[in-house]
């Protein structure tokens, strides 16, 4: 509509025009207050305000909304606004509403009766205004209350065309809000005709809403294949004239074709000959369409173009029913594999993988297995290398998995390390299923773990002992194979796993050669054993007594090591347990009881492969059934102890001990002191040893622990315990330390001294200078956060204590994250502040590997203890997580916004943080980071 001459709003111009001028923040949010007060100067104090006054003034705080101050006022004249009979003030108001008032707000129901107002008024731009609103806003309130009013006017024979392309999106995000708004059945009939109807935008936006309600109720909205159909056809078979105004750069129609052919994969292919036989035309078209030579050197010609090509190959696909057609969908997507955009090649080799998994197309994929490698090798793009390794993985089978199996082992060694993981997976995967020689397999795993061990799960190994185990003919060869593995200079501990295992039960297969002789094995084995975590050394102390049994000689030698010090000594609860009920089974049991307790692993149950599941879980499309078929023991149960030894071990050992006696080795406490018991405890109280001299202690920082908690204990030795109770709201703080005395000794001269930064303020009150023995002493410490502080605050304690003079230091915990309060935003608010923080000092991002196991319950209990709200629904992809904060110090509040993106298959996170002042989102992430 045309703008009169008082439309223009001079004064917002202006307005707008100082903001931009000023030189520095303070300067700016000195004007905007000036403003702020002004504008609640006229709302108060000017009842008979025009509407012309009432939209420039919205306007203004609309702007000031839109550079990250709150607004808390005005509301009322926007809602106002929605009764003008004038375009401009109506657009203003609704605008206002969109942006600003909550779906919970309590002026909803004034605005949806205003709402209610304009759909009724017959006016097709008020009709719209109003829709667009609900689209915005998209309240349940909204959807109960507008459940008629939305479907009567996108059906109703005398709205225009543009009305009812905003009435099909608006109801569509009804539907995704609340269900219930449109049963099957009431307008079924009447939303499936709008495929015909003769103007294509209003095509456009129903069959967005159809594929939507078809997903829920495939079958009552069935009626609309046939109409896709028919539509479908009149586009694939149009010329550029047809359809003049619906071509984009020279494609008819491409969003409506795409839209169509992914409706159409909701459904199987139709059962009408007629109908199957015009879509078979369709696809053909489209088929042929991508072999001419392309009519413009625009990208955007080729994007369009391509957007339906790929949309039909996925209706191949879906249907997956017509081998002519899916191999010139594979031989279509080839010609893609040496395309110069990276798109291009990562959404064909995408699907490529589908195609590979059909008997029709298989073979045709195949063919194009010497350009995948060389994709493999030669791409930049990780993502892209990543879907190469997938369609290697799909298009294996038995003429080609040696081939397939070795290059993937040759890129493994120089392969990013966020897909190592599952690379590893699908090499054993396919060794397994096409191994027709288990050496051949025995070869691959063993390979596999000295190029990649870090990134060998435990399923891995697992699996390739459960082999040898069930399999005579692979176990000699396993054993001499993991025998000549072990004399590797650098040697994965892995790898000492499954060589521990093996030589443990068939060692013996292997002991008549001179360079793998019984001795020679226990030293190679045993040489291993220092470099070995706590788990290791358990499974090498289960062989050592394996070996007692298969190779008799060497009973004194390995007893000898059973009995050492470092063993019987040994800090670790299990294998000092271990080493003394096997030293005394060796010495007690007879030759008879040895040879029933360590006798070789019984052949493991046939079932499925457990890194298949473990595969099948990381891309999260396995069931709950077949990850439990697909679970294998932990290693204790497989590994560590047959059955057959837990049970002599519980049922034998007790009688041997109760008729020969051991004194125990005398375990070391903390204090040197002497046990006899064998478990030392550790919560038992006891006299501290004092110190004579003078001592300065930097203790090691524990205040870490309290990010995301704000009470407990935050050190403690012998002499002092220090707890910590804090609390705090928006800018302020409150801290309660508490200082315990442990001894039997009066601590005196006993102060507490308190260092921070200029931007924290800290008020810390002397406490008394004498802590008696057993008694407990407060301080309690006021904070304020002057401005974006990293280091946390030193306390340092000093006092005498038995003549000697001791000093503490350790780090309190007080975070920046702890001056955070969480704030809830909807979609839009949040992604318009998102890109308004884009400067370079306003951002920190990073993608790393994830430190912890990626629980989504876990990941939103650590945000919400930052500070931060988890608001749902806000991010496209479920799996996101999307936050927003708001920082107070004295300086000002800093409005903070957060996405973690996990990467479930890669087991990797995109951690980005926007902060609205220079430099607080990296103090941020440094606090946040180190914690997933």
């Amino acid at each position: 509509m045309p703008s009169s001459k008082s439309d223009t709003m001079r004064g917002l111009a202006v307005f707008i025009s100082d903001i931009r001028n000023c030189k520095s923040r303070e300067a700016e949010i000195k004007r905007i207050n000036k403003e702020l007060a002004n504008i609640r100067s006229k709302f108060k104090g000017d009842k008979q305000l025009d509407g012309y006054s009432k939209k420039k003034y919205v306007c203004k705080l609309l702007f000031i909304f839109l550079l990250g101050v709150d607004i808390d006022f005005g509301y009322m004249e926007a809602v106002n606004l929605l009764s003008s009979i004038k375009y401009t003030e109506k657009q203003i108001g609704y605008l206002f509403i969109s942006v600003l008032i909550d779906h919970s707000h309590d002026l909803m129901k004034l605005v949806i009766q205003s709402i209610k107002n304009d759909l009724n008024s017959g006016k097709p731009i008020h009709i719209s205004l109003a829709l667009n609103c609900v689209a915005n806003v998209g309240s349940p309130e909204m959807a109960e209350q507008l459940a008629s009013e939305v479907p009567r006017i996108l059906v109703g024979s005398d709205t225009m065309d543009t009305v009812r392309q905003n009435a099909a999106l608006c109801l569509l995000r009804l539907y995704r809000v609340s269900t219930k708004i449109l049963p099957p059945g009431e307008w079924t009939t009447r939303i499936v005709q709008l495929l015909s109807d003769k103007h294509l935008g209003v095509v456009t936006a129903a069959c967005s809403l159809i594929y939507e309600l078809a997903r829920e109720n495939p079958e009552d909205y069935k009626a609309c294949v046939p109409l896709a159909v028919s539509r479908l056809s009149r586009i694939a078979t149009a010329n550029y004239g047809d359809l003049q105004d619906y071509t984009y750069y020279f494609v008819p129609a491409p969003w409506l074709s795409v839209k169509l052919l992914r409706l159409l994969q909701t459904y199987p292919p139709p059962d009408d000959p007629a109908i199957r036989a015009r879509l078979h035309e369709c696809i053909e078209a489209v088929l042929n369409r991508a072999m001419e030579p392309p009519k413009s050197k625009k990208v955007q010609h080729s994007n369009a173009k391509n957007a339906v090509i790929f949309e039909a190959i996925s209706l191949i696909i879906h249907y997956d029913n017509d081998p002519d057609q899916m191999v010139r969908a594979c031989n279509q997507l080839g010609t893609f594999l040496s395309s110069r955009e990276t798109n291009l090649r990562y959404l064909a080799l995408e699907s490529m993988c589908a195609l590979a998994s059909s008997e029709y197309s298989h073979d045709a994929v195949k063919k194009h297995q010497s350009t995948v490698i060389q994709a493999l090798k030669s791409e930049r793009d990780v993502s892209v290398r990543q879907r190469a390794i997938d369609l290697l993985y799909a298009m294996c089978d038995k003429t080609n998995a040696i081939e397939i199996v070795e290059e993937m082992l040759n890129y493994l060694k120089t392969a990013d390390y966020s897909i190592r993981e599952e690379m590893v997976l699908k090499v054993a995967i396919l060794a397994e299923r096409y191994a027709v020689d288990y050496t051949w397999y025995v070869d691959t795993i063993l390979r596999l773990i000295g190029i990649a061990g870090d990134y060998v799960s435990e399923e891995v190994w697992y699996r390739v002992i459960q082999i040898t185990v069930n399999r005579d003919d692979v176990q000699g060869y396993a054993a001499k194979t993991v025998f000549e593995a072990l004399q590797a200079p650098a040697c994965h501990e892995n790898m000492v796993k499954v060589g521990a295992y093996i030589l443990g039960e068939f060692g013996n297969l292997i002991a008549g050669d001179g360079r793998s002789s019984a001795g020679t094995q226990f030293e190679l084995l045993h040489s291993k054993f220092h470099f070995c975590s706590t788990a290791t050394r358990a499974i090498l102390l289960t062989t050592y007594v394996k070996f007692i049994n298969l190779f008799p000689e060497l009973k004194g030698q390995i007893q000898k090591v059973l009995r050492s010090d470092n063993q019987i000594r040994n800090a670790d609860v299990e294998l000092q347990q271990r080493c003394l009920e096997y030293l005394r089974m060796t010495n007690v049991a007879s030759s008879e009881v040895l040879n029933t307790v360590l006798e070789v692993m019984p052949p493991f149950p046939e079932r499925d492969s457990s890194i298949l599941a473990k595969l099948q879980k990381k891309k999260s499309v396995i069931s709950n059934k077949n990850l439990a078929d697909g679970k294998v023991e932990n290693s204790e149960g497989v590994i560590l102890l047959n059955l057959t030894l837990i049970i002599a071990l519980y049922l034998v050992l007790p009688d041997l001990i109760a008729r020969d006696p051991v004194e125990p080795a005398p375990t070391s406490t903390i204090d040197g002191a002497s046990s006899g018991a064998l478990l030392v405890d550790v919560f038992a109280e006891a006299e501290p040893k004092l110190p004579q001299s003078s001592s300065e202690v930097i203790a090691q920082d524990n205040s870490d622990k309290f990010l995301m908690k704000n009470n407990g204990v935050l050190y403690e030795s012998s002499v002092v315990q220090i707890g910590v109770k804090s609390e705090f709201k928006q800018g302020t703080g409150v801290l309660s330390i508490f200082f315990g005395n442990k001894t039997n000794f009066q601590l005196a001269a006993f102060t507490s001294v308190v260092e921070c930064s200029a931007d924290l303020q800290t008020e810390c009150p002397p406490i008394n200078s004498i802590l008696e023995a057993g008694a407990q002493v407060q301080q309690t410490i006021s904070l304020e956060a002057i401005g974006d502080f990293m280091e946390t605050p030193l306390l340092n304690l000093s006092f005498n204590m038995n003549g000697g003079h001791q000093r503490l230091s350790l780090n309190l915990p007080v975070f920046l994250t702890k001056f955070m309060s969480p704030v809830e935003m909807n979609a839009e608010n949040f992604f318009m502040r998102w890109k308004n923080l884009s400067g370079p000092a306003q951002e920190a991002q990073e993608v790393f590997k994830a430190k912890f196991p990626m629980d989504k319950e876990q990941s939103s209990i650590k945000i919400q203890g930052f500070g931060f709200s988890v608001l749902e629904g806000i991010d496209p992809n479920i799996e996101n997580f999307i936050s927003a904060g708001i920082l107070y110090t004295r300086q000002g509040q800093v409005g903070c916004l957060m996405r973690l993106e996990p990467n479930l298959q890669a087991s990797m996170y995109r951690l980005t943080i926007r902060a609205s002042r220079d430099n607080v989102s990296g103090v941020l992430f440094k606090l946040i980071n180190p914690h997933f």
